[in-house]
């Protein structure tokens, strides 16, 4: 287990309390029992019971009391009720510290609790790609918008299927664990068809109909899906998702978009058919990056979109998950604050190789 030394920040705030009593000493002895400063030692339990836990925050109001009762005999201030006063307030905002770190204490074994289930859930929705399938290394980067949170809306998942490599990106409408609930029954509909369907378009139809079948209201999900085979070529099938990025090896950035636009997985418009199926080169060398709308609708604080196609020297780095690291990188410190949105990206480098078995990423 590796132990992290406390910041610099943290060592600032668990120093306050003491700091904090010690003003409070000098300004009482310095200004006279007249002023009546002697409750304010109490604001030395009161921080340590917000930074730090029950033992902290009950050492720190015995020395509180400690000090309350030497600054009290100073200042002759027990001939009266001051003293005493000051005594019950300093014992007072103690054991109200105490509580408070107890309960805080109780919130972060919940919460972690909470992540735990969520890494497991991960785990089982979002699973880890293939480091290869056939001829493709792959790569994944997922960000979610929700704090403390592991997965959201956004979906991936690359299966090595007897039809070539298939790929699906896609992102549910909202967030939250509908969201969730949403994004496994687009996956699970997905592993089962990857494999049985002979075509890409027989394919989308069976997750048409599969999240046809859970979804309500306008409730509805973008993909993009595609195929890529020993044929030098990538098929597309576009439920209303962005146009994935194609790396050529020159460097140059292709968005190929459909022939037509298609609604998005389970909006079900009447008269309007599905997505057509096209296809482009893709060849050892190049690259193929398939993402969701929280990568190119991040803004920075002049409200700037993300620029992908211009970052897309970051993808020269030497292997696929360190190449996609940089980009996930630069897209943090492109958007201002917390992300908005989901933020899934998933990159296919075809390194010409022969096929192989796959192996988990880890």
């Amino acid at each position: 287990m590796i132990h992290k030394r406390p910041s610099a920040s943290g060592a600032v705030l668990f120093c306050m309390p003491v700091a904090v009593m010690l003003v409070v000493a000098v300004a009482d002895v310095v200004a006279g029992p007249g002023v009546g400063l002697l409750p304010l030692v109490s604001l030395g339990p009161a921080f340590s019971g917000l930074i730090g836990g029950w033992r902290f925050t009950a050492l720190i109001g015995t020395v509180a009391l400690m000090l309350c009762i030497g600054l009290g005999l100073y200042d002759d201030l027990f001939d009266g009720r001051r003293g005493f006063t000051a005594l019950v307030s300093v014992a007072g905002v103690t054991g109200a510290g105490i509580a408070a770190a107890l309960m805080r204490a109780r919130r972060e074994v919940e919460l972690a609790s909470v992540r735990s289930i969520a890494e497991v859930a991960q785990r089982v929705l979002l699973r880890p790609v293939p480091l290869t399938a056939g001829a493709l290394q792959a790569a994944v980067s997922y960000t979610s918008a929700v704090a403390e949170a592991r997965i959201g809306g956004d979906l991936y998942e690359v299966v090595a299927s007897p039809h070539g490599t298939r790929v699906i990106v896609g992102d549910v409408q909202g967030k939250g664990l509908a969201a969730v609930e949403t994004a496994a029954v687009v996956l699970a509909a997905f592993r089962e068809a990857a494999h049985d369907e002979p075509d890409l378009i027989g394919l989308g139809e069976r997750l048409e109909r599969s999240v046809a079948r859970e979804l309500e209201g306008e409730k509805f999900v973008t993909a993009v899906l595609a195929q890529i085979g020993s044929d030098h070529e990538a098929v597309f099938l576009n439920y209303g998702h962005p146009a994935p990025m194609l790396v050529r090896r020159d460097g140059r950035a292709d968005f190929p978009d459909p022939p037509s636009w298609a609604p998005p997985l389970g909006l079900g418009i009447e008269g309007v058919s599905g997505p057509e199926p096209y296809s482009v080169s893709f060849v050892p060398g190049e690259q193929l990056l398939l993402y969701t709308d929280g990568v190119t609708e991040a803004r920075d604080g002049d409200g700037r979109f993300y620029p992908l196609a211009e970052r897309v020297h970051l993808l020269k780095e030497t292997g696929a998950n360190r190449a996609l690291e940089a980009l996930r990188e630069d897209l943090a410190q492109h958007a201002v604050g917390p992300p908005h949105d989901d933020a899934a990206m998933l990159l296919l480098r075809y390194h010409g190789h022969g096929k192989g078995k796959s192996a988990p990423v880890d």
